[in-house]
């Protein structure tokens, strides 16, 4: 019939469902050919862009009403067009085809099993590209015989293994995938297909659900590994560390069907479930940039998502964003939605506002497919084609798989507690792997008998596994790093040499005259142009460097050294504070110039690039490219340092935690632009606090250093020296230019990072003189210093702590030491009284430091807030502040 069973008969006017009344165009008269072709012409694409609509996606659902819009007598035409002939010019097959047929070809490949998004796409070539692949197949893929029966296999050992598990620990948490099976053969299909293409390296980002059965089925962790994770029988194994069995990773070669090898690397993950996907494509960027492979096409990112997730949590939309831009390009991410129709105890309705759970992803110029997780065969369609549209246009595309969630949210959660009719329906359902098996014998293609077998076999498999996994001689192999990773180590610092981190001098001041050089025909800003000059003068040694010269210094050593370097962040080209200026730009025709990447033809690359305007989905990616780059100086900035508060789950569930949880080490830099200014609450402060909270076992180190050369020798640290820690470094704001904050030359060719610096005016006196000593940190240390030289307090001495953590008890000593036991020592610090370094160096340190000092604590008092908003009270409160450092304390 024309119309619809859900539509009936049209009327002249109707409503489209939402609110909205359509009005129905005239029927096309037998007369007018040209208006009934314009009719079909409109049809085509009505079922193009709306027949996912009506497609049978939901393995629980009710068929959802048609949009008006797809009958045909919508658009005008009526029962005796459907067996005249139209021209079909955009459709696959002959130019002309009846109105019947079109209809045919249209539904069979726009409301079956299938339901595809991409009319969205602005390129007329892609959507052309998708519509022939598509309606050429009427989006159906017709398997050879030993392909249904993989993919039986794989559904029946995905049924298995978590009835296996559901029967040998009963209530044990394992995020079943039960109800979702039909994601194992559609990972192995995409493997495979990806090899095929030339993919040699696959890395996968997913969440808890469905976890422990991707390692076991597609990724090939020992079913022994998984079970001895599950019984837990040696906790001195990970006293104090390790994580939970479904957060953890796993890396390993695994060879396809078509004998081909690749690489496939699951992340580690934690329950914040969509944080992983910036990390994964970080890490994927970094094994393409490795081994040059500027066409991003020998890697891939898998990325499995839950639907509530993906609709839910912010950074999706930053990782989306990301995925075409220069600086984060990684050809393209697969991702797998696993729709299980619920988040937890919530259901779509209440938790999304969009149609669809990747309402999101309409944001890319890229395809949505839509398929019910109980059609295999339709699943491995939408494999093919994503993979084929990712290899050819090198963009995201995504896969929703409609399924359902047969237990709740975890194996201890009763799911019938909220919702009851759902639950009614799914526990009358078979499993996916007997519905496939029924639809295969029907075909002839296997018998039940040869099925059973093969199950029996598995789980004989898995019993042998669990036997050996509950032996008393059973150890899981320990990991052996990546060959990238020998040679680096983590651990305690103090377990690792100091290397020395100077570098020639002479080098040093024909690095700086090359910074300051620009191509004859290259027209910079006039005021660029006499900041390059000042950097002549610098390199002459007629005048100092400052805090940009410093860092351009540092990065130009370590690439024609041979170190990588990467750089990201909002506005890091130039620098928030415009002292940077890494990037020129020509003023005339707007070309780039990076003289960092001109200093000599053998030099390593020097990637510095601005950021979107996101900081979780950054700091992520940079985290995820420092996992695979230890050899590469790979650095994060803040625009200013508050802002890192918005990646706290990556700062958290990663950079403070990795090594200890999952055995991960990293070299990030983040660079946090820190200190009182005046500028408001939003705009002073790094939270140091909450860095030095998270502080514990040597996980990261924090500085916060307050010279040029002091920012020079700790970057080169970070790579000379084999310990891969993160670096949190507070960097300046009103330093950058300050007269005093300053270096030579010869400071950056000697020595290397000062935990500590003393007060070496102080100690040339007699230590008996010293009635005061001011410990300090960062930008505080210029104005005490000021304060002392105007009132002449030469009785007081002021002492820097560049290190903070870890705590450098012995250099501290070591600077302390000249002063007579009983002289007072106060911490002085910007920050509020519970907020900055005091509340971890107040623990530390006790009532006296050393035994021998006793040590109290100048700050503002304590606030919810960390800076006022108003300039003149900050002024105010810095006078008061340093006043009472020096024992002159007057009231407001």
């Amino acid at each position: 019939p024309v119309r619809t069973r859900a539509e009936g008969a049209l009327g002249a006017r109707r409503g489209n469902g939402n609110g909205a009344v359509l009005q129905r165009p005239t029927p096309a008269r037998d007369g007018n050919a040209s208006a009934r072709q314009h009719a079909v012409d409109q049809l085509i694409r009505n079922y193009r862009v709306r027949g996912h609509i009506i497609a049978h996606l939901d393995p629980l659902g009710m068929p959802r009403p048609a949009p008006p819009e797809l009958d045909p007598a919508f658009c005008g035409l009526t029962e005796e067009d459907l067996d005249r002939e139209f021209s079909t010019t955009s459709v696959p097959g002959p130019h002309l085809q009846t109105l019947r047929r079109i209809l045919d070809r249209m539904r069979n490949t726009y409301c079956r099993s299938i339901g595809a998004q991409f009319m969205h796409i602005d390129d007329l070539a892609v959507r052309q590209w998708l519509q022939e692949r598509m309606e050429g197949a009427e989006n159906r893929i017709l398997l050879p015989r030993k392909t249904q029966l993989r993919i039986l296999k794989n559904l029946m050992r995905a049924v298995t293994f978590e009835q296996f598990i559901q029967k040998k620990y009963l209530g044990a948490k394992s995020f079943s995938l039960e109800g979702a099976e039909s994601l194992i053969p559609l990972m192995e299909l995409a493997i495979d297909k990806a090899s095929e293409q030339g993919v040699d390296e696959i890395v996968i980002g997913m969440a808890h659900r469905g976890r422990l059965n991707v390692l076991a089925n597609v990724i090939g962790k020992r079913p022994q590994e998984i079970f001895y994770e599950f019984e837990d029988r040696n906790p001195f194994d990970r006293l104090g560390a390790g994580d939970v069995k479904y957060h953890l990773g796993y890396s390993t070669d695994v060879t396809t069907h078509a004998g081909r090898r690749l690489h496939l690397s699951l992340c580690f993950n934690p329950s914040h479930l969509e944080y992983i996907n910036p990390v994964a494509m970080g890490r994927l960027r970094a094994k393409q940039d490795r081994v040059g492979d500027a066409d991003r096409a020998r890697g891939m990112v898998l990325l499995i998502h839950g639907d509530a997730a993906f609709a839910g949590e912010g950074v999706v939309q930053e990782t989306l964003n990301m995925s075409a831009l220069p600086a984060y390009s990684v050809g393209g991410t697969v991702h797998v939605i696993v729709n299980n129709q619920i988040g937890f105890t919530t259901r779509p309705e209440v938790g999304r506002s969009s149609v669809y759970a990747t309402g999101v992803a309409k944001m890319l110029q890229a395809p949505i497919f839509h398929v019910n997780g109980e059609d295999p065969e339709a699943v491995a369609q939408v494999v093919n084609l994503a993979l084929e549209f990712r290899r050819q246009f090198r963009s995201d595309v995504f896969i929703d798989m409609y399924c359902y969630r047969r237990r709740g949210h975890n194996e201890a959660d009763e799911p019938a507690f909220t919702q009851p009719l759902l639950y009614h329906a799914i526990e009358r359902r078979k499993p996916v792997g007997e519905t496939y098996l029924d639809h295969l014998v029907e075909l002839g293609g296997v018998s039940r008998e040869q099925a059973k077998k093969l199950n029996e076999a598995y789980t004989t498999d898995l019993e042998r596994a669990l036997d050996e996994a509950r032996s008393e001689a059973y150890r899981p192999a320990a990991p052996t790093p990546s060959a990238i990773w020998r040679g680096y180590r983590g651990g305690r610092e103090d377990e690792v040499e100091d290397s020395s981190t100077g570098f020639e001098e002479s080098r040093l001041a024909a690095l700086l005259g090359a910074l300051a050089r620009v191509p004859e025909d290259f027209r910079p800003h006039p005021k660029i142009r006499r900041w390059l000059e000042a950097r002549v003068k610098m390199a002459a040694g007629e005048t100092p460097l400052d805090w940009a010269a410093g860092e351009a210094l540092a990065l130009a050593s370590l690439a024609v050294s041979g170190t990588c370097v990467r750089l990201t962040g909002q506005d890091c080209e130039r620098g928030t504070f415009s002292q940077r200026h890494a990037v020129l730009h020509d003023i005339e025709d707007g070309q780039t110039y990076m003289s960092l990447a001109h200093l000599a033809p053998d030099q390593a690359e020097v990637f510095i690039a601005n950021s979107p305007l996101s900081e979780a989905g950054v700091m992520g990616f940079e985290y995820g490219y420092s996992l695979d780059s230890p050899d590469v100086l790979v650095g994060w900035e803040a625009q200013f340092g508050d802002f890192c508060n918005a990646a706290q789950v990556i700062i958290d569930q990663f950079i403070a935690s990795a090594e200890d949880k999952w055995r991960r080490l990293s070299g990030l830099v983040l660079l946090l632009p820190h200190g009182f200014e005046g500028m408001g609450p939003e705009h002073s402060s790094a939270r140091l606090e909450r860095w030095l909270t998270l502080a514990a076992e040597d996980n990261f180190q924090v500085v916060y250093p307050t010279t040029p050369a002091q920012y020079f020798h700790v970057l080169r640290r970070q790579i000379v020296r084999p310990l891969r820690k993160p670096l949190i470094v507070m960097t300046p704001k009103s330093l950058l230019r300050h007269k005093d904050a300053v270096s030579t030359l010869a400071d950056c060719a000697q020595g290397r990072f000062r935990r500590v610096i003393g007060d070496a005016r102080a100690e040339a006196n007699s230590k008996n003189t010293i009635t005061r000593v001011l410990l300090c940190t960062g930008k505080i240390y210029y104005e005490l210093a000021e304060h002392r030289d105007k009132s002449g307090c030469e009785d007081v001495a002021i002492v820097r702590m560049e290190q903070l953590y870890p705590t450098p008890l012995e250099p501290l000593r070591e600077a302390l030491s000249p002063y007579a036991d009983g002289t007072p020592v106060f911490w002085v610090q910007e920050e509020p009284w519970n907020m900055g370094a005091w509340p971890r160096l107040g623990a530390v340190f006790g009532a006296k430091l050393f035994n021998r000092l006793p040590i109290a604590a100048v700050t503002r008092p304590e606030s919810a807030s960390p800076a006022t908003g108003s300039r003149a009270c900050h002024d105010l409160e810095q006078h008061q502040l340093i006043a009472e450092a020096f024992g002159e304390s007057k009231p407001y």
